[in-house]
């Protein structure tokens, strides 16, 4: 019988990506196997229909098959010629899309592959992913700089190690499938009657079970905690960036997979400095003077170094000064550092409140010349 993953969830099939998220974490927070009231069935049940749930390739084969093909999440069936394999005939095989027991197909090749001798693998779920936000400023995106981390998530139990029990009472044959880590089953489908192994669900494909579960985790290998981290973040990146660290999110159970931590990048307003990509926009007061006489204006741009510019002749004052390489680091290939953006200087004229007779004087001979 296939899951219906949306009513696992309590949401609608047409649920946005946030709504699915939003259902997930109350969920697997009220049924967390450490909590008291915690069903560890249903917490497994929830978190594999996130994962279908919450992956686009995942949730568009689902929403049209009724169940996902691969593990990668890709189409498990192609074009291909199957001619190969026995009784399929030398002209490949074409799939009928419409049949009622196209869910089947996954299972049907799972079985056929089976037969060349691959060792069935441990199942244990893969730890999922998590999610972080983490504020940066403008200083920092600039030059770069290591954030220490702290978030909560699935941890390593400390007192099984992450195995699910102490190895030193050891582990036994699982009685369900007799050590053989799955065990067979008989299908019916379009094709005829099909003998069909699956990974046994008891010992999860090991063959073996703990003498004696760990009593911490309930078996699992790993309990709720905090994990601490350093990330370097590269000089350049830019708001809404998103840095990917692999293995650094919940571990997966008794040693499985870890989920993988993405981090993005928030990059908090300047009191001076706009960003626009790599360039920057600030808005200097100077003098009538300074403009028309063409005087050295002092400034300072983000990394702190002191400069000078100078207005230049003919310039028209509502346009933008551009300073060449004033800007922020642009990233290069794989991150690394390149050239830097331009500066832009909005300028302000500052006015005198009040003029002397001679500064009067002055001006309208100047104004005579212009």
């Amino acid at each position: 019988m296939k899951k219906d993953y949306y009513a696992i969830l309590g949401v609608a099939r047409d649920a946005s990506e946030e709504e699915i998220k939003k259902s997930y974490r109350k969920l697997a927070h009220q049924y967390h196997p450490d909590k008291s009231g915690g069903d560890e069935r249903k917490f497994k049940e929830i978190n594999e229909a996130y994962q279908i749930l919450s992956n686009k390739e995942k949730r568009t084969q689902y929403d049209r098959f009724g169940q996902v093909f691969s593990a990668g999440g890709g189409p498990a069936y192609g074009g291909g010629d199957f001619s190969g394999f026995g009784g399929f005939g030398q002209e490949g095989f074409k799939w009928n899309v419409n049949s009622e027991d196209f869910g089947d197909f996954g299972d049907i090749f799972e079985t056929i592959f089976s037969q060349f001798g691959g060792k069935r693998g441990p199942t244990y779920t893969r730890g999922s992913d998590v999610e972080a936000i983490q504020e940066i400023s403008l200083e920092d995106a600039f030059f770069g700089v290591k954030q220490k981390l702290r978030y909560k998530t699935h941890i390593f139990c400390d007192s099984c190690k992450g195995f699910g029990y102490d190895k030193k009472d050891g582990v036994k044959e699982c009685a369900t499938c007799r050590g053989k880590g799955e065990i067979r089953e008989e299908r019916k489908t379009f094709f005829g009657n099909f003998s069909q192994t699956r990974a046994c669900p008891e010992c999860r494909g090991q063959g073996e079970v703990p003498k004696k579960p760990c009593n911490i985790c309930n078996g699992n290998g790993r309990v709720s905690g905090e994990r601490d981290f350093t990330v370097e973040i590269a000089s350049g990146i830019e708001d809404g960036q998103i840095i990917k660290v692999s293995g650094m999110g919940e571990v997966g159970e008794r040693g499985s997979a870890p989920g993988d931590l993405y981090l993005t990048i928030r990059v908090k307003p300047h009191s001076i400095f706009e960003r626009k990509k790599a360039d920057l926009f600030l808005t200097k007061d100077i003098r009538i003077t300074e403009a028309l006489l063409g005087k050295a204006i002092k400034m300072k741009d983000i990394s702190g170094d002191v400069f000078s510019m100078e207005v230049p002749p003919g310039f028209n004052l509502k346009e933008k000064l551009r300073i060449h390489g004033r800007g922020m680091p642009k990233l290069g290939i794989f991150g690394t550092k390149g050239s830097r953006g331009d500066l832009y200087v909005i300028l302000n004229i500052k006015t005198p409140t009040s003029l002397s007779a001679k500064a009067k004087k002055l001006l309208e001979e100047l104004d005579g010349e212009m």
